[in-house]
Order: C-alpha cells, then structure tokens, then sequence
C-alpha cells in the first residue's frame, strides 16, 4: 500500500498493510526480526483478529482506523501503564472539534460513548521497558453495535465529523510524538495533569470491576496517583488506589 501522503512525526516510519491479523502481532514479529525501531508504526485499512484488553475482541473494518506504534523507552518496567494516558491525550487533541474525554484506564469518549481505545504491550530486560507496543483503534467510519458491548460506542462519521482514516492517522502520531517527548523530557507529571484536564467523570460516583471481584467498588472518582492509579474515595472516606479494572460511571454523570 503507498502510504506516502501520510505525514509522520520526524524519525518515525508507517508500515501499511491492506489486511492482517493484528498490528500488535505485526509489530512483534517485526520486533524479533529486528525490522523495526523506535517509531515504527503499523497500520492496516482491516484487521481479522483485533483486540482490546483483556484479550476481548475489536471490531477493526475497513473505514476505521487501526493501528500500533513500537517504542523503544527504556524507562522502568513500572512505568508501562503510564503509555496508556500519553496516548489517550494524543487521540483528544487529534479531534480538536469534538468535546472529547478520557476514560480511565484506557478509552476515549465522545458524550459518554466509547470512540477509542488502546492496547498496551511490552517486554522488558533487566526491569526496564526494552520494547513498548501502542496499539489505537479509533471508531472513524462506523460504531459497533452489537449487544453485549460492555459500553455503548460512538464514531466520527457518526458524530458529524467528515474526516479520512488517514489524516486521523496522521494527526493521532503527531500528538503521540509531541507528548511522549513530554513525557521523556519532563516525566508523568505534566501527562498527569493534562489527562485529569481531559478526564471523563472527576468528582462523579462511579463503579470500578476488579478483574477477580465482579461485583467491583464504588466511590467517587477523585483523581489519579503519581503511578496512574485511580483514586477512589469511598463511602467512609477511605481513599483508595485501583490500579487494574474497567470504569462504570453512574448513568448520566460522566457524559464525556
């Protein structure tokens, strides 16, 4: 596929693909050949095995946008999370003319619908990050509708915006580069404190699932630590830090 037209940020190379399975996968296979470096993004116009977290399925059609980018970091294994909110900025400020939220851990809303999503792998040698895999699905063309969707979803085509797959592909890696050198340059801090300006639901009830407790805690939702915990403030006051889980804003609180 010619990618030429699209712009990436300097020192970055686009490797498009008409289908494949994953461009997770891709970029992993690409990582143990030692085809790929730092910036190295993999796009394709349709995936046939998409995915989100916890290994749950992502809908990935031609006219939406899908897509990983390999970073090299070299920061503490510990820091893996924190790609998530870099990322989460980077797709709010690609969309400048919708009213675009952040959800934690690792979604984008547009009016309490989920728009976009990110999957974070990585490997890691000697307790630091050797390889970082960001993958983005944004719901560009169309939303799934499907029932049993853990939340409802939204795209661009959808909420009035005429754009193509490419140039939110462009502008999406541009705010990435532009806030991961933030973030290298200056640490979580200013991420943190941009991501809490973007955040769905701060200072609303919410619910948050654990993965071993499905019946999951209730709170409002206070903020975010220095490690990118949420900060959960119980009924009694207790303030407490959830570092896994999924989100679930009560209905009309957080519209995004």
């Amino acid at each position: 596929m010619n990618a030429d037209p699209i712009a990436m940020p300097p020192g970055w190379r686009l490797v498009a693909h008409e289908v494949l399975d994953s461009t997770n996968a891709e970029i992993r296979r690409l990582a143990a050949t030692g085809e790929s470096t730092h910036g190295t993004v993999v796009w394709a116009r349709r995936q046939t095995a998409g995915r989100g977290r916890g290994a749950r399925l992502w809908d990935s059609p031609a006219g939406n946008l899908s897509f990983s980018v390999l970073l090299r970091p070299g920061v503490p294994q510990t820091q893996f999370a924190l790609a998530s909110f870099v990322a989460g900025i980077a797709v709010v400020e690609a969309v400048p003319s919708l009213h675009l939220a952040c959800k934690w851990p690792n979604d984008v809303l547009c009016g309490g619908r989920k728009l976009a999503g990110i999957l974070l792998e990585g490997d890691s040698v000697e307790g630091r990050l050797s390889v970082l895999i960001v993958g983005i699905g944004v719901n560009v063309a169309w939303a799934p509708t499907a029932k049993g969707l853990r939340y409802p979803a939204t795209s661009l085509a959808a909420e009035g915006i005429d754009v193509s797959v490419e140039e939110v592909l462009g502008r999406v890696c541009h705010f990435l580069a532009v806030w991961l050198d933030r973030w290298h340059r200056h640490g979580f801090a200013p991420v943190r404190e941009a991501w809490l300006a973007r955040a769905a639901g701060v200072g609303t009830p919410m619910t948050v699932r654990l993965d071993d407790d499905h019946a999951g805690v209730s709170g409002v939702f206070a903020g975010l630590d220095h490690d990118g915990a949420v900060l959960l403030k119980e009924e009694n006051g207790t303030m407490r830090r959830i570092l896994a889980g999924d989100v679930f804003f009560k209905q009309g609180t957080a519209e995004g």
